[in-house]
Parts: structure tokens; sequence; C-alpha cells
């Protein structure tokens, strides 16, 4: 069993933006990334401080706009533009979801697509599932398809299943595999059990972003499978786990990626690369 560690993959793309970065500085320019954050959830303040760490080592400025949880609709859209109208900042990050009394839809398509770095707005995922290229992919789903190129793996005419349809991961990287030549099946919460434990037995690789503890058993595999684990998930211990039963797993699969130490840090290093892309395109 290969372990598929973000750490290799995520340097290399931190090794090219801090080469960008370096060359933007010495024409008297930083890229700038500008974070929202509305309301205080733990796992986003999480990863807000571990970006702007990694922006930081990297070169990259950091502005943020922290906005109380009971702060109106009319209220985000109006820091929203003004992050669009303030020429420094080249990407925003907006954490999702929203207070459920924002209309989540709305705010994210108010988002200037040439700074949607993380690919939320349809302008950008329009890009995505046309396959124009316009705009930025979601930058965990592009990061499940480097983890998968770095290490070699191969897309082209592989069966895959993507567990989980949502915007943010499951629909997007389907269509980047699809874009790469694979025959993907998208599983979900309809789908029997019976059903995703014969699907993905046979299936050459799986995608599970489907941010549920231990989607994945031993009942899924038959030790040929390739799983990227996107989920995040919390033990009742409080510790960190991914979507599959990692010890019930890693015996009979070909290779994985760990949770923490996978899909993470490689999404937190594409947020970057895009946020120098941007500032270049300006």
């Amino acid at each position: 069993m290969e372990l598929l560690k973000g750490k290799p993959v995520a340097d290399r793309i931190k090794e090219q933006v801090a080469k960008l970065a370096e060359a933007m500085l010495d024409e008297g320019k930083i890229a700038t990334l500008g974070i929202l954050r509305v309301g205080a959830n733990d796992s986003d303040i999480a990863y807000e401080n571990s970006a702007a760490k990694v922006a930081n080592t990297l070169g990259i400025a950091v502005e943020k706009y922290i906005m109380d949880a009971k702060s109106t609709e009319e209220d985000v859209l109006d820091v929203l533009k003004v992050m669009n109208e303030d020429e420094k900042i080249n990407g925003i990050l907006m954490f999702r979801p929203l207070p459920k009394h924002i209309d989540e839809d709305k705010v994210r398509n108010h988002i200037a697509p040439e700074k949607d770095v993380d690919g939320i707005s349809d302008v950008a995922l329009s890009g995505l599932f046309t396959g124009n290229k316009s705009g930025y992919p979601p930058c965990t789903a592009e990061a499940a398809i480097c983890i998968l190129e770095h290490y070699g793996i191969e897309i082209s005419g592989k069966k895959v299943v993507v567990i989980g349809r949502s915007l943010v991961i499951g629909k997007p990287v389907a269509m980047m595999l699809l874009e790469k030549n694979a025959t993907v099946t998208v599983c979900h919460s309809r789908t029997t059990s019976e059903d995703l434990e014969k699907l993905c037995k046979d299936a050459d690789i799986i995608v599970s972003a489907a941010g549920k503890l231990n989607t994945l058993t031993e009942k899924h595999v038959s030790g040929k499978q390739v799983i990227v684990d996107v989920g995040i998930n919390f033990d009742e211990e409080g510790k960190m786990q991914g979507d599959a039963d990692f010890e019930a797993v890693k015996g009979n699969v070909s290779a994985i990626t760990p949770v923490p130490g996978g899909v993470g840090s490689v999404t937190t290093a594409l947020l970057m690369y895009h946020t120098v892309m941007a500032a270049q395109n300006v």
C-alpha cells in the first residue's frame, strides 16, 4: 500500500509560487489574498490561520475581513464590494457555508470572477463544466487531481467513483476527471449501500467527499483501489479523520491519502498559486 502524502505535492507547488512571488516583488508588486469569514466556525478559523501562515512564507500578503455571524446579507455584499474594488486584493477566499439567513448563491456570485481564486462562482464553475478553462477551478477538487498526477497514477480510461455531489468538491472533481478521460460514476446520499459497495469494489480510483466517518470500509475495497480521501471529520475523541476507515482499508488498497496530511496541504498551496496567477493577470 502506497501512502499518498500531500506534502511533496504541496512543496512542489509552493516552490513555484515562491519564485513567481519573488519575481513580482522585484517589480515592486505583492500578491494579496483577501479572506472573508462570516462567523467563528472553528474549522474556518483553523484554515484561515494555516492559509495566512503559508502565504507569509511565500511572500503573499493577506487581508482579513472578519464579520459577525449576525451580519446581514447586505452587510456581506457591501464588504465584498470593497474587496472587489480594492486594487491591492488579487484573490478572494470566502468561507462557506454562510449563516443560514444569508443567500449563499447570491453572495458567492458577487465575487469578481478575476478574483475568485477558489472557483466558487457560477462563472468559474461554468468554465470548468464547459471545458473553456475560464476562471480558477475549486482548489480542493484540483488538489485531488494533482495528487493522482504527482504519484503517476493513470486517470485516462480508469473507472472512478466520486462520492459526493456538492459544487465544492463532488461535481467539480467529477468534471475534471472526465476531462482527463476517466469513466466517472457519482454516488451520493441516495445511492443504496449495496450499490455503493459494488461500484467501489469495481472502481480503480475512489474520490470520497462525503464528509461522513466510515463512508469507506473494508466492504468497499478489493485490493486494487486508489483512494483520495477528501473528507474532514472528527471522531468522538476529537481526532481528525477522513471518510475512509483508514485502519480497516489500508491493507486492502493499492494507495490512499492520509487525513490529515493528504489533500489539505495541496489545497492551500493551490490557493496561493491561483492568487499569484491572479496578481500577474491584473
